[in-house]
């Protein structure tokens, strides 16, 4: 097993890095070394050989594709215009597309992609900055901020600066919006995660650190609120992101990245999808954007971006909890964490 991690490539970081995963009693995270060369690779996803990437290249951005031939990553094929990288990718690999979201162009897009690593853009939509929240984040335009598939298949975006949640069909190569759910004025919509059975989703506010239970149907697209949740504690008051969320394959568990408070805060999701918080664990550093956890589940890595580690846990599928392993692992910038196995 080993770890791949990229980020921004601002100060110390160059590109993409792997670190070796020592099995054992506990398990131990190695030193990083750079295997892709690259710009500001905040987000990028895997499929078996296949690597895609976001790429900050100056002047240009978009998504690049890496090929692993021969221990070695080789670029096979990018897709980049003038202006800014996008903030994230998702992928669907029985299909072989992927979906970007650009913060800053406001800018949606589907790519397919060859098992040689070649990259085509099929559909692209530009959400408008027609419901715009108060924050001084927000006031300059629309910023989808997530991209990617939901339960039944359709596509969800989640935009920060319009504080909403976008559905859009994908049918003959072209992305038609059905159905949208409003958060609440200032809530920053960043990312979301479906419970199992695919009735009911999470959405976590980044601007607000909050999170949004919300009951949907996805034929009839009615959606209820039901419950929103803090992220941090209710005494603190200095500034908070609230930034990566994901979900046990159980349903069991949602866990949060807290960008200012330096935590990871775990939930307990109760029979009826409501939520109960049982821990709020340190992340040992500053800034931890992402955070990912191997194909058991049980260990997890989160990467502190401005003091450049990252901490390695163990998971505990009875309770959710989350035990320090192995702190300080050196890599710079960290942004996005991909488990992989050998």
């Amino acid at each position: 097993m080993k770890l791949l991690i990229g980020g921004y490539t601002k100060n110390k970081a160059t590109g993409i890095y792997e670190l070796p995963v020592t099995e054992g009693q506990p398990i131990k995270v190695g030193q990083a070394q750079e295997i892709i060369k690259i710009g500001g690779p905040t987000y990028f996803v895997k499929d078996e050989q296949l690597l895609f990437t976001i790429n900050n290249a100056g002047d240009k951005g978009g998504i690049s594709a890496f090929k692993l031939t021969e221990q070695h990553y080789q670029e096979t094929d990018s897709a980049l215009s003038t202006g800014s990288s996008p903030a994230y990718i998702g992928i669907n690999r029985p299909h072989k597309l992927l979906y970007t979201a650009n913060y800053h162009t406001a800018k949606l897009a589907v790519y397919s992609y060859t098992t040689a690593g070649k990259l085509t853009l099929l559909d692209s939509v530009t959400h408008k900055a027609d419901n715009l929240g108060p924050r001084p984040e927000q006031i300059d335009g629309a910023h989808p901020h997530f991209f990617d598939q939901t339960p039944q298949g359709n596509l969800v975006s989640c935009d920060l600066g319009n504080d909403r949640v976008d559905f859009y069909q994908f049918k003959n190569q072209k992305l038609q919006h059905v159905a949208e759910y409003q958060n609440e004025a200032g809530f920053g919509s960043r990312h979301l995660v479906f419970s199992p059975d695919g009735n009911y989703f999470y959405v976590v506010g980044e601007l607000s650190s909050k999170i949004n239970l919300v009951k949907f149907n996805e034929e009839t697209w009615q959606f209820d609120n039901l419950a929103t949740y803090s992220t941090i504690p209710a005494n603190y008051t200095a500034h908070n992101g609230a930034a990566a969320i994901r979900m046990s394959s159980d349903g069991k568990f949602i866990y949060v990245s807290n960008r200012g408070h330096n935590s990871i805060t775990v939930f307990k999701v109760k029979d009826d999808h409501t939520l109960e918080i049982s821990q709020r664990i340190s992340t040992f550093g500053e800034f931890p954007r992402d955070f990912n956890w191997d194909q058991a589940e049980k260990y997890v890595v989160v990467a502190n971006q401005n003091t450049n580690n990252a901490t390695l846990y163990e998971r505990d599928a009875d309770n959710g909890a989350l035990t320090p392993l192995q702190k300080n692992i050196q890599v710079p910038e960290g942004t996005c964490v991909v488990f992989e196995n050998e």
